[in-house]
């Protein structure tokens, strides 16, 4: 007579997705929340709106959010590249100073050229592009910290800006261009303005906007993306499976720099004349707009909707102690209040993410 084989005992039940690997169950709303790097600075975007509006009536008004934005925009158009080159696991000290350089040579050019604006846009933009990839490739060639190369740069365009201005212009500021041909529609793209309802918009904002959907489509739909996050995290590691470093690494520098060109090019069209000494210390906010936004110093971790918020809270911060009446001199006091809080919250969120994970 066969024996018969025992019953296995019953396991345990599968989970309700079909499957009994946990690891394989969709995870929960709030752990992907928690999981977002811009986490944080949404947070804290709530909560400094919560405080001028209590603290400043005239802070919900229709033409302070115009203020708010556009102010936003300004810091927002370069802390998106800025947050992208942070993810990268590097920096750039000369954004700054670079939009002043690429205002700078697009109204000389133009000036000197006596041609249509739009040659000194190109030239601008030819420039400004070249800055960028110099940064990348003294960067990759020399194996030198971004801290020191960028610093270099910055020095060096600072001197260049005051340095052509005055052996061109004779003085510290440009001479004005908005006579010439082009000016009309070159104001338009970098520089115009519309009216909705009681808000006025302008075209920065839309910049801004469109700036933060191409960053963010950049990082999480596209292979670059994922080069980006690779090369801030591990660049070795990246190297070793094939992500090519060094042209990711002159991408983004060239990204940062596209960008001040914009920035360089709005401050032209809006004012007709740029000042040679500009753009000195922007760079620190558009890297603390990223800092805020949930970008690591240490690279590999961060996104351009972050930027974008971290940005959006600088506006309201900005404007929101002048509509308060407050003392204007204790507007960095309150920027580096933001900065550490924003720092410890979005270290808490990290490690709050990675303990659910």
């Amino acid at each position: 007579m066969t024996a018969l084989a025992p019953t296995p005992a019953p396991g345990p039940a599968p989970a309700p997705g079909g499957s009994g690997d946990e690891r394989l169950a969709p995870a929960s709303l709030l752990r992907r929340l928690l999981g977002r790097p811009e986490l944080g600075a949404v947070v804290g975007a709530a909560a400094v709106f919560v405080f001028f509006s209590f603290a400043a009536p005239s802070f919900l008004q229709a033409s302070s959010l115009s203020t708010i934005l556009y102010a936003a925009s300004t810091i927002g158009i370069m802390a998106v590249p800025v947050a992208l080159l942070m993810i990268g696991g590097e920096f750039d000290l000369s954004a700054g100073v670079m939009v002043t350089t690429a205002a700078l040579v697009s109204s000389m050019s133009s000036y000197q050229m006596t041609a249509n604006v739009w040659v000194g846009v190109g030239v601008s933009l030819l420039v400004t592009l070249a800055i960028g990839f110099f940064n990348g490739f003294m960067l990759t060639r020399t194996k030198l910290p971004s801290f020191i190369i960028t610093l270099g740069t910055f020095l060096m365009l600072t001197g260049l800006n005051l340095g052509f201005t005055k052996l061109i212009s004779g003085t510290v500021s440009t001479k004005r261009i908005s006579d010439m041909e082009g000016f009309p529609s070159a104001r338009a793209l970098f520089a115009s303005q519309w009216t909705v309802g009681e808000v006025t918009l302008k075209v920065t904002v839309l910049w801004w906007i469109a700036l933060v959907a191409v960053a963010t489509w950049i990082l999480l739909r596209t292979r670059a993306g994922n080069w980006i996050f690779a090369v801030g995290g591990a660049s070795d590691a990246a190297r070793a499976v094939g992500v090519p470093v060094v042209k990711t690494r002159i991408g983004l520098y060239m990204g940062v720099a596209l960008c001040a060109w914009i920035s360089g090019q709005h401050i032209l069209f809006s004012y007709d004349v740029v000042q040679s000494g500009e753009g000195v210390g922007n760079e620190l906010l558009y890297i603390i707009a990223a800092v805020i936004g949930g970008c690591l110093l240490t690279g590999g971790h961060g996104s351009a909707i972050g930027a974008a918020v971290g940005a959006f809270i600088f506006g309201m911060t900005s404007n929101g102690i002048v509509y308060a009446q407050w003392n204007p001199d204790w507007f960095k006091f309150f920027l580096g209040a933001m900065l550490l809080l924003a720092v410890l919250l979005n270290a808490w969120v990290r490690k709050r993410a990675e303990a659910r994970a």
